[in-house]
């Protein structure tokens, strides 16, 4: 059992019997006395995929969810659906878009650091790395002199996302993004 002043994000607890993933705790102290910390907590529903907002008291429990870790590689594409091996024992998982929703874009051949949530052998979804490096393949060209000022330009990615990069930036450049905020992090 865990309270939801014990929440972090990755967790995972049944509400009406339902495993939800712990996406984000934001906890607000009241300025009055006496008065309980109250936690803003957003769930992801794992079967739907949908969210749900809650606001919890310190002391509200949950049960955890018997859930299995595995470390995952993407191996390819096989047309709606998207296929992992596992990379201890080799076993294949797979996932369809409606499953992997916002994460389609972060996933480039071979990528390795992917947790997949397991409940009895079948998968509910994934946990991508903190940031993936992918390559620019169209941006207007680099302005030279452009290096000292923040200004940015778009750039689509080879998984087809769009970000925007700094201008100095040219095509075929490597680049990490963000997975949570779908931001560009740095040259890769």
């Amino acid at each position: 059992m865990a309270k939801a002043s014990d929440l972090k994000r990755g967790m995972v607890v049944e509400i009406n019997g339902v495993p939800h993933a712990v996406k984000h705790v934001d906890a607000k102290s009241p300025s009055s006395r006496g008065a309980t910390t109250l936690y803003k907590v957003r769930f992801t529903n794992l079967k739907t995929g949908l969210k749900l907002d809650e606001s919890l008291k310190g002391d509200d429990v949950f049960k955890e969810t018997d859930l299995v870790r595995a470390r995952v590689q993407y191996s390819y594409k096989d047309g709606e659906n998207y296929v992992f091996m596992n990379a201890e024992d080799y076993t294949q998982y797979t996932l369809s878009s409606e499953d992997l929703e916002g994460q389609v874009e972060y996933l480039s051949e071979s990528l390795e650091g992917i947790v997949a949530l397991l409940i009895d052998d079948v998968p509910l979804g994934l946990e991508l790395p903190a940031t993936v490096v992918l390559e620019i393949v169209e941006t207007p060209p680099a302005i030279k002199g452009s290096s000292a000022s923040a200004r940015t330009k778009t750039a689509r990615l080879s998984t087809g996302l769009e970000v925007q990069v700094p201008e100095y930036l040219e095509t075929g450049d490597l680049i990490k993004v963000n997975t949570e905020t779908g931001k560009y992090s740095s040259r890769a």
